[in-house]
């Protein structure tokens, strides 16, 4: 297995020591990212991402490496101690830059394991945060590991119990090749978004997309199995958004 690490804290202490038990429950190839590494400069909302594909973002060059490793790794570990009641401006800059995936989802084949600390609170915010950024971006299936420190720099025993058995249930989830079915938001953002490229004047680069990999004859990525439920739900919603839009 190949493991790539997203770090966004800007240190290695309380986050960091989450990551290290992680990757002792794991056998693999760990590749790390450290963002404050990567010196991405912030993202300025000029919307070509959107509007014009990635590839004319004025920071591509920063951002893309890192979008190419995600997609070529089997699972992701993303972090991010808790700042301000949120993930680190490091993490929220990536993820401002990679927005478009909201409209253009990819990674329906990726799993990954979000790991947030805190020394107050908001860290169980902070992960499903991040969960649902990743599950916008099509991520099959996240699990998240959120500890409150206080004023501790290592985890307690029973925090580490927690962190082994994500760790190996992440770890099996990845052996098992097994593709989860969506959950209902999911199918609804989906066929929002596949609808949206049916409208009179729809987003050029979206559209491109949508069609160029066939996603927008389909309720959901034909990759991920749906039950006769899930399928009569994709249909529905995509009727509903595409009259709308």
């Amino acid at each position: 297995m190949k493991y790539l690490i997203i770090n966004g804290s800007p240190r290695k202490k309380n986050t960091w020591s989450i990551v290290k038990q992680i990757e002792s429950n794991l056998d693999g190839e760990f590749e790390e990212v450290h963002l404050i590494k990567e010196k991405i400069p912030l993202c300025n909302g000029c919307f070509k991402c959107f509007e014009e594909g990635e590839s004319e973002c004025p920071h591509f060059e920063f951002v893309n490496p890192i979008v190419e490793k995600i997609k070529e790794c089997d699972g992701l570990i993303i972090t991010s101690p808790v700042y301000a009641l949120n993930v680190t401006g490091l993490l929220k800059n990536f993820f401002d830059h990679t927005a478009y995936f909201y409209h253009r989802p990819s990674f329906f084949d990726k799993k990954a394991l979000v790991a947030v600390s805190t020394a107050g609170a908001g860290h169980n915010k902070v992960a499903k945060y991040i969960d649902e950024t990743l599950r916008h971006w099509g991520f099959n299936k996240n699990y998240k590991i959120a500890i409150a420190f206080g004023a501790r720099e290592h985890p307690e025993a029973k925090e580490i119990d927690k962190i082994d058995k994500t760790a190996q249930r992440f770890r099996k989830d990845l052996e098992s090749k097994k593709l989860h079915g969506p959950k209902f938001m999911d199918l609804i953002f989906y066929n929002a978004w596949r609808a949206m490229t049916q409208a009179d004047e729809p987003n050029l680069a979206d559209k491109e997309y949508w069609e160029n990999t066939d996603l927008v004859n389909h309720e959901f990525a034909p990759i991920v199995k749906l039950n006769i439920i899930q399928r009569m739900c994709g249909k529905l919603f995509f009727f509903i958004f595409k009259r709308m839009f």
